[in-house]
């Protein structure tokens, strides 16, 4: 029996999603932020911090453990109406703090073993935007990231192969004129690699 990631039945996670997001495409809880990639760094959520209080903190660290949670499994186990839960995440995602709802692969099932972090550096300033759109473009960069010190950026990489990384670097790096250093680290294993976020209390 073909299983998701999850190791969940399809059409049973299928049904569970719906319940959850709704049958419309924006989802039951308005539409979200999709998964573009974004160089120079997000937008920032403004004040919506401070507005969190102990639900809203329960029911964060739930969703980042399962985002195919149930609303009456939330209840459950926050110990709050599954219609006031409902509300929280409308809320929650109308004030960018769900930035969206996404189904998290496995690298290594698709064949994408190779991980690799690469620093970038120029001193031309008109370099930047050709290199920022170059690297939008490249399904193979995971995150883009403007550092201070010696690199003007840092990207995390994933490829299948070395060959692929190598290519990679040629074609899509140091195609772009004026790129003047680039230091490459493939990662060799990985002891934490994780997106949920330390919500305060």
């Amino acid at each position: 029996m073909l299983r998701n990631y999850n190791g969940i039945d399809p059409g049973r996670a299928e049904h569970r999603r719906r319940a959850f997001m709704g049958e419309q495409t924006a989802g039951r809880f308005g539409k979200v932020g999709g998964g573009s990639l974004s160089c120079a760094g997000g937008d920032a959520v403004g004040d919506s911090m401070h507005q969190l209080d102990e639900l809203d903190h329960k029911l964060l660290i739930l969703l980042q453990k399962d985002d195919q949670s149930a609303l009456a499994e939330l209840s459950q186990e926050i110990g709050a109406p599954a219609s006031t839960l409902n509300d929280r995440i409308k809320r929650l995602v109308s004030h960018g703090v769900i930035a969206g709802f996404h189904a998290r692969l496995s690298p290594e099932a698709l064949g994408l073993d190779l991980l690799a972090f690469m620093f970038v550096a120029w001193s031309n300033p008109k370099v930047e935007p050709v290199f920022l759109k170059k690297i939008k473009a490249s399904s193979a960069v995971l995150e883009c990231h403007h550092v201070t010190g010696a690199w003007n950026y840092l990207l995390k990489v994933r490829v299948r192969t070395t060959r692929d990384l190598e290519q990679f670097l040629a074609e899509t790096v140091k195609a772009v004129a004026g790129v003047e250093r680039t230091e490459t680290m493939i990662v060799l294993s990985s002891a934490k690699e994780t997106w949920a976020l330390d919500v305060p209390s």
